[in-house]
């Protein structure tokens, strides 16, 4: 509730309160004033008997009304009581003199907030008659034409009452409509900003887990990395030096340290590029394309087994996200068949296929169970689950086939994304 409208309500009780008295003040000085000097003591007394009793009355209500909360009354029996006694007093006082009206005319004011609302229209209609009946030249009536006057005095009054109190029934109507509506709106905006609260502390909670998200892939992403690059490049270098070392004299030991040289090199080369998170050396300036067919050569010299690659399809430019992983997955499958397949013959095979693009690594070495792969990965490297991994962070997918003494296959599937332009 608004502070308007707690002072419009303080103003609504004073009124309920006070008017009374004072609508009875107006009619005793009125009444007093145009009194018949000659009138009997007994009708003296009669009139200050009731005007004490009215006084009381009141001091009663005002001390016994019950109230409901923000000061107003309510209808009560107490209150039927009250209206009732009130009227009779008033109607007798009007009896004696007309100017009493003004204490009947009270009954116009607090019908609703004393009476049950089934009651409410009798209780105006009531108050009217004792109007009416004063307006009409004051009661008893002496002649016809004060009956007919009453009458229609009588009809003018209660209709304009009732008229009033149908008003005031809709306004009164409108307010508790108003004030539900003001509640619910209330309720509506506590549940509002209950749910951005907890949308804002969801909201951090995702931030935080956005973040220790990022914090984990850049780890994967940098574990992967050097899988692919230092780790193959040791590899590389020691096998080189195991050559050097049963190397027949000073020419072939010499070309095989010149080799495990450009392998250390590359390999620092890689290093850095990964911790920057740049592409791969081999597609700085070739295609996916041109750095499969340098990265099978070099494989082919390196390790002595024939390798061949292959492009099939229409060659497009690809994103360099896509060119990276699958040249990472192609070096880890030729990695892993250089170290474990003991195969004469490898086939890379790049294919284009409208809007995806598919990598085949096949070997026709000793394969193995692939049911078992799981163990062997747990025994140290990436393997099959880095390489499936790195598909699947570009929505692809890898597939391995193989068999013991069948060879191997490894397929990977990703989305034909090209090169931003």
């Amino acid at each position: 509730m608004t502070a308007v409208d707690t002072r419009i309500d303080r103003r609504w009780e004073q009124l309920h309160t006070w008017g009374p008295y004072g609508l009875l003040g107006i009619g005793l000085v009125l009444a007093a004033a145009s009194a018949d000097p000659h009138a009997s003591r007994s009708t003296w007394y009669t009139a200050w008997a009731l005007v004490g009793a009215a006084v009381v009355l009141q001091l009663w209500w005002h001390a016994a009304r019950p109230r409901r909360p923000g000061g107003c009354r309510t209808p009560s029996p107490a209150g039927t009581a009250y209206y009732g006694v009130r009227w009779a007093l008033a109607f007798a006082l009007t009896w004696l003199n007309p100017f009493f009206a003004f204490y009947a005319a009270a009954g116009y004011m607090d019908a609703d907030d004393t009476l049950p609302r089934r009651w409410q229209r009798a209780g105006l209609f009531a108050s009217a008659v004792t109007v009416a009946g004063a307006q009409a030249g004051g009661l008893p009536f002496g002649s016809a034409v004060q009956w007919v006057l009453f009458a229609g005095l009588l009809v003018a009054n209660s209709g304009l009452q009732m008229v009033v109190a149908h008003l005031t029934e809709q306004e009164a109507e409108r307010t508790r409509e108003r004030t539900e509506t003001i509640a619910e709106l209330e309720r509506t905006n506590a549940a509002l900003q209950q749910a951005l609260d907890e949308n804002a502390a969801l909201h951090a909670q995702l931030l935080v887990q956005a973040r220790e998200a990022g914090v984990a892939d850049e780890r994967r992403r940098l574990a992967a990395e050097i899988h692919d690059t230092i780790a193959q490049g040791l590899t590389g270098i020691i096998a080189q030096l195991q050559v050097v070392a049963g190397a027949p004299d000073l020419a072939v030991a010499r070309t095989h340290l010149e080799r495990a040289s450009a392998l250390a090199r590359h390999s620092l080369g890689e290093a850095r590029r990964s911790v920057h998170n740049l592409a791969p050396v081999a597609l700085a300036d070739d295609g996916l394309p041109g750095a499969l067919r340098k990265t099978v050569a070099e494989w082919r010299e390196r390790v002595g087994v024939r390798a061949d690659f292959t492009v099939t399809g229409t060659a497009e430019p690809l994103h360099d996200e896509v060119s990276a992983t699958l040249l990472r997955i192609a070096q880890e499958a030729l990695s892993n068949t250089a170290r474990h397949a003991g195969a004469a013959r490898v086939g890379v095979t790049l294919s284009f296929m409208g809007d995806e693009v598919v990598l085949d690594i096949r070997d026709d070495g000793r394969g193995f169970d692939p049911l078992a792969a799981p163990a062997r990965t747990r025994s140290g490297g990436f393997g099959l689950p880095g390489m499936r991994a790195r598909a699947e962070r570009i929505a692809g997918s890898v597939a391995l086939e193989s068999e013991p003494g069948h060879g191997t296959a490894v397929s990977a599937r990703v989305p034909l994304v090209r090169h931003d332009r």
